[in-house]
């Protein structure tokens, strides 16, 4: 039975998430109650540490402290409420008020995490470590540079969101053991799941980071096409950056495609967690087509997909979640405009 406190903390914890993430506010709550719970608290606890990252005014060194303070208190060896204060202080005015607000909230988001079972814990606990330290490393280095390569990529990818698809894997198993099986396959195809996703942010946002002094372009792959990713320009018509930009596109559409394999994994009853997978999947392809038709793109607003897109997700989902192969077609047809790369699209 739920106490008062706690039932206070998940309303706060279902309202923050419809604050801080459209995404994520659309396809938590498909998911079976129980699991909904865990789901939205590791995602509320990642984008605590996304804000500590995100801070425009704070040094890495700052951020690198923030972190390891936020993961003694997730781990419960510091005190939520003391850090809430402390980092509340620190966060630039220059952040949204609704992550201003969640910092302000967070011994509510972790006193959820402490009421979940010991194996939720460790998998949410563990995504947080490794997330903190990962994305401090990379603030280190972060610059208009850009990253080395596609490998310097795929560990920046892992620590930012292939950790969040292991997280989310070891709650689903937890909650679905005909998932046991599978685990180990599915853990392996949520890092590339996560990977997928990521891969079409950076794309979507490379000239929104480039405003903040930052990009996560792999440098290697647009010299390979003789582009100099740090002189392209917003809005420019550079064709080596946009062979650059299809190639990248290609590798984030066959990720996708190992998240579909992922998500057939799922048991077709359990068209919740199918739902929370698919949505996601299909509205990563549509914004990866979006970029494809407009290379020469100067803000992620435009080749944001609409909200009438979205709906048509979630009405075609519904439709289709209990067929593999109705889906299987429909990838498909969602990615044949992409260069999919089928070296991508292996786990």
């Amino acid at each position: 039975m739920l106490t008062a406190a706690l039932a206070q903390a998940l309303a706060y914890q279902a309202q923050s998430l419809q604050a801080v993430s459209r995404t994520f506010a659309l396809t938590i709550p498909q998911l079976p109650e129980t699991l909904r719970d865990a789901v939205g608290n590791g995602y509320l606890l990642c984008r605590i540490a996304d804000t500590i990252e995100d801070d425009p005014d704070l040094p890495w060194e700052k951020k690198a402290y923030w972190q390891a303070e936020f993961l003694k208190v997730v781990e419960g060896a510091g005190d939520a409420t003391a850090f809430a204060a402390a980092f509340g202080a620190d966060l630039s005015a220059a952040m949204p008020e609704a992550e201003h607000d969640l910092i302000r909230h967070t011994p509510e988001v972790v006193a959820i995490t402490h009421s979940f079972t010991p194996a939720q814990r460790s998998a949410l606990s563990r995504c947080v470590r490794i997330m903190g330290m990962g994305m401090a490393e990379f603030q280190q280095h972060a610059s208009l540079q850009g990253l080395a390569d596609m490998a310097e990529m795929d560990r920046y990818c892992y620590v930012v969101a292939g950790v969040v698809g292991e997280m989310l894997t070891s709650l689903f198993v937890e909650y679905e053991p005909r998932l046991a099986p599978h685990d180990a396959e599915m853990q392996q195809l949520a890092v590339s799941f996560g990977q997928g996703l990521q891969m079409t942010n950076i794309l979507k946002d490379v000239w929104d980071d480039w405003q903040r002094g930052v990009s996560w372009m792999p440098r290697a792959v647009f010299q390979r096409h003789g582009c100099d990713i740090t002189a392209v320009r917003p809005g420019g018509h550079d064709p080596a950056f946009a062979a650059g930009l299809n190639e990248l596109l290609g590798m984030a559409a066959g990720h996708l495609q190992n998240a579909l394999r992922y998500t057939l994994l799922i048991p077709a009853e359990q068209t919740g967690m199918r739902d929370f997978c698919l949505w996601a999947i299909a509205m990563a392809v549509l914004t990866l087509r979006r970029i494809s038709e407009n290379p020469a793109f100067a803000s992620g607003s435009e080749v944001k997909i609409s909200r009438s897109t979205v709906h048509r997700v979630v009405f075609l989902s519904r439709l289709l979640h209990r067929s593999d192969t109705l889906l299987q077609l429909s990838f498909r047809v969602g990615v044949k405009p992409l260069a999919l790369s089928p070296a991508a699209g292996r786990a």
